[in-house]
């Protein structure tokens, strides 16, 4: 288990009512059917990110174009700092990414998933992970 904070329960609760257009599309089209468990919004420490899968320690983050700016590149490097400091991968894609790109983000993801994830934990499930069969993706 990861630390959290509390306080932050109500702002991840708006954020997954209210997710961007990139965040939906990732979430409806591909994560939410992935046969490894992820959840949208987490609370880890004092950051909420996008999307966490507990499974295979990651994190992945869609950025908009306030993340290329000056002061949302030193957030990041902050926050990227500290979830691998809780032992978390972190992902990144732009949103231009999840628009040129669905399948490549989908396929990444895919390939750090099953790197990550124990066998025991992959044995379960009903649809193969990467390299074994490509039904999972999109």
């Amino acid at each position: 288990m990861h630390p959290r904070n509390d306080n932050l329960l109500q702002n991840a609760r708006n954020l997954r009512r209210n997710m961007t257009k990139e965040e939906r599309h990732l979430w409806l089209d591909f994560l939410k059917r992935y046969p490894v468990r992820f959840r949208r919004q987490e609370i880890i420490g004092n950051f909420i990110v996008d999307f966490f899968c507990s499974s295979a320690a990651l994190v992945v983050e869609l950025d908009g174009s306030q993340h290329y700016e000056d002061h949302g590149k030193a957030c990041d490097e902050e926050r990227t700092r500290y979830l691998e400091s809780c032992g978390l991968k972190v992902l990144r894609f732009s949103n231009l990414d999840v628009w040129r790109n669905f399948r490549g983000v989908c396929e990444q993801i895919d390939m750090v998933v099953a790197q990550r994830t124990p066998q025991s934990a992959r044995s379960s499930l009903t649809a193969p992970l990467s390299g074994e069969h490509k039904s999972v993706l999109p």
